[in-house]
């Protein structure tokens, strides 16, 4: 029996039956709820004009984040709450802040990125509480729009004048009160046309979801699965969301690890890891796409994916992460590495999903790097992106994990240049035979990104600069905090 998808929507539950359920929410605003202020550009996430704000609750508490509509598919709003850029304006007729802050300052021309640049305001607007924003701040919040007219400048004036203007308050104990009205206490099941999207809310549930239809796609962030519709006009019959899913949307330190559910955003992923890793992975952070694909996207997600030109499985690899995956035979553990079999080739059981990723915690003498080579800063895929864990004593190497993204079909550490260099002096000399070595671990393609003598270089380059910033005499203190990353925080 099909359930109905339930939301809160201007105002009031909207409740939704005979869609798709791989139907956009941007699909469903315009041709649905013929509320057209939200805008499509690219259809994949990258241009923002198709921004809006969800609303939900995580541990009782309202979250609230900007998302690209254009990519998550209607159901997942189910419990949710949905904020578009019809919801600014004001009972008594008067413009937002945002929105006026964006009529004075002269940010918009064309007009057709403008809603998607208010709702990312919007959604910075009400975290700032009054406060004006840093010129970094305002940067991430709007790391996902383009726009073609105005250079920027005017709608980054406009976000520093928004807080200064008369404050409008967001209720969100009413929001708060209608989502735990629309709270289920099982796993809900929608389904149309052929189609059939499973909602489990327990772990339990998801393991037995899984078991009785393997074959599934299972979505967290759809962050990629939603353009498998979009861009490949993919038909997925049977969908597995992981959103729900409570046992999932946990971190928590134990036994020397953080561990991070599948259900975590990247956002908050991240966020958790850089309070111990800030020095190596602020900068990473800050450059993993866009805000609001990190909203959505997860790290769970991000690595069962296992792109070759991911941004999280090399220093993931590095440091020794490991991934615990659930089936219906119980719980298994393995080094994150040896995950990845071949290109797109993973070590899955039947049944099976990733339930966690452990990221150790930082431990004495090794020394951690990240670095991401690409042609733009903001959300722009890696060329390549390279990570080295060194653990160092008296000058001397005494274990070194290196792993490269972008160099090979996996994300893959470089065994030939490690065991050159372990119990080596970690000198000129042995950095120097390490970079010929990589040529030996890797083969890279050229594609429209780099080319394969590019890449080489630059990964070999990447190895130097990291001894450069490490080598006995001349090292960076060991808390040394990255000066981007202090740029940016």
């Amino acid at each position: 029996m099909s359930t109905p998808i339930r939301f809160f929507y201007r105002g009031a539950v909207h409740e939704v039956n005979d869609v798709a359920p791989t139907q956009t929410i941007l699909q469903h605003l315009r041709e649905d709820l013929h509320c057209t202020g939200t805008k499509e550009g690219c259809a994949e996430g990258d241009c923002g004009a198709c921004t809006v704000v969800v609303g939900s609750l995580e541990n009782g508490e309202l979250q609230m984040r900007s998302v690209n509509s254009c990519i998550q598919f209607t159901p997942t709003l189910d419990g949710k709450a949905l904020f578009t850029v019809e919801d600014l304006a004001q009972q008594d007729g008067n413009l937002h802040p945002v929105q006026q802050a964006l009529v004075e300052c002269h940010g918009s021309q064309c007009g057709f990125c403008t809603p998607g640049f208010a709702m990312s305001l919007w959604g910075m607007y009400l975290k700032q509480e009054g406060r004006e924003p840093s010129r970094c701040e305002i940067d991430d919040a709007l790391s996902g729009n383009l726009c073609r007219c105005t250079g920027y400048r005017p709608i980054i004036d406009a976000a520093k004048r928004m807080v200064t203007l008369p404050r409008v308050d967001f209720d969100r104990a009413a929001v708060t009160g209608q989502l735990q009205a629309l709270q289920r206490d099982a796993g809900a099941t929608y389904e149309y046309g052929g189609q059939t999207f499973h909602a489990p809310r327990t772990l339990d549930e998801l393991v037995a979801v899984r078991a009785a239809h393997p074959k599934a796609t299972i979505l967290a962030g759809s962050t990629d699965v939603g353009l498998w519709v979009t861009k490949q006009m993919r038909d997925l019959t049977d969908v597995i969301y992981l959103g729900h899913v409570a046992e999932l949307k946990t971190v928590r330190e134990q036994d020397g690890f953080i561990e991070i559910g599948a259900g975590v955003s990247l956002e908050d992923a991240y966020a958790a890891i850089c309070k111990h890793y800030e020095a190596a992975l602020g900068e990473l952070w800050q450059r993993f796409a866009s805000l609001p694909i990190r909203n959505a996207g997860t790290l769970g997600g991000n690595v069962a994916n296992g792109s070759p030109i991911g941004d999280s499985m090399p220093w993931l690899i590095a440091i020794g992460s490991e991934l615990v995956l659930r089936g219906p035979d119980g719980e298994r553990t393995m080094p994150l590495e040896n995950f990845y079999l071949g290109y797109q080739v993973k070590d899955w059981r039947d049944g099976e999903f990733v339930q966690a990723v452990r990221v150790p915690l930082p431990r004495p003498n090794v020394a951690f790097r990240t670095y991401k080579l690409a042609k733009r800063f903001d959300q722009d895929i890696s060329a390549v992106c390279a990570a080295f864990a060194f653990t160092l004593a008296d000058g001397i190497v005494v274990e070194a994990r290196i792993a490269y993204g972008g160099m090979a079909a996996t994300p893959k550490r470089a065994a030939q240049a490690e065991g050159l260099l372990n119990g080596r002096a970690w000198d000129e000399a042995a950095v120097t035979e390490a970079m010929a070595a990589l040529a030996q671990d890797y083969a890279p393609l050229s594609d429209m990104r780099a080319s394969s003598a590019y890449r080489m270089k630059t990964a070999q380059n990447l190895l130097r600069r990291y001894w450069l910033e490490t080598r006995k005499d001349n090292p960076l203190p060991p808390n040394a905090v990255n000066p981007f990353a202090t740029a940016l925080a």
